[in-house]
């Protein structure tokens, strides 16, 4: 049922697009079908797959960087007061500073490499992630941490089984949304300092004022991010909700 209403709302958002773009009549917005059409173009010339590779790198990569440190300290802040009270003024900041601003001053100050554009990606997401889990650590029922004491269960099964099960919906949180906020970053970081990349092509078809290849290119990440939605983070959060 859920799959069903999904591809509905697809279907309606198509039917829209299109009938908008039918009475609008420019070339600034273009039709459903003439972004298909540019998008078949360019898997067919391969370039594509290239550049949609070489950005789901990317992103994988800094989102696993980042949700690893992020739920560490989240932890650490939301468990234990003095760690909170002296790193919330620098979350706070990481939390203010605009993406931007980062990117430009990892490129400044590393170079236009990769290596600068993955540590501007986990900067701007880390602070994101940290508030999430610490909130989530701040809910953790105390009274099954004392009966786990009482009856001398192991700290890894403490761990496992009481304590990091509580603070799944928060991780997932973070997760979901650390993804959608991941892949826009990555691609300005591409678009401002890289060579290969979404984030890159989209920069070149700008310049030839290509909207058409800049909306299928979009539609195609949006595409992959959709189907990591559905087929991986989705079945993780039921996973990680079941002890409920």
């Amino acid at each position: 049922m859920p799959s069903q209403n999904r591809f509905i709302s697809i279907l309606m958002i198509f039917i829209l697009w299109q009938t908008f773009a039918l009475l609008l009549n420019t070339d600034t917005f273009p039709s459903a079908i003439d972004v298909f059409k540019s998008l078949f173009f360019h898997l067919n010339e391969g370039e594509l797959l290239y550049h949609l590779t070489i950005t789901l790198t990317r992103v994988v990569i800094t989102f696993f960087i980042a949700m690893a440190i992020g739920i560490l300290f989240g932890i650490l802040m939301g468990s234990y007061k003095r760690i909170d009270n002296a790193l919330d003024t620098l979350l706070i900041i990481g939390l203010n500073i605009p993406a931007l601003v980062t990117i430009i001053l990892c490129y400044i100050w590393f170079g236009l490499t990769d290596a600068a554009a993955l540590l501007a990606v986990v900067l701007n997401k880390v602070p994101t992630v940290i508030v999430t889990v610490r909130e989530g650590a701040r809910t953790v029922e105390q009274k099954y941490m004392q009966i786990a004491q009482i009856y001398k269960v192991s700290k890894i099964d403490t761990l496992n089984k009481i304590y990091l099960p509580q603070i799944y919906p928060y991780i997932m949180a973070s997760a979901r949304t650390g993804l959608s906020l991941i892949w826009k970053i990555v691609l300005v970081v591409e678009l401002l300092g890289r060579s290969s990349g979404i984030g890159f092509q989209l920069s070149m078809f700008f310049q030839f004022f290509d909207i058409t290849s800049i909306m299928a290119y979009s539609l195609a990440f949006i595409i992959v991010i959709l189907l990591i939605e559905t087929y991986i983070l989705r079945p993780l959060e039921k996973k990680a909700n079941k002890w409920r």
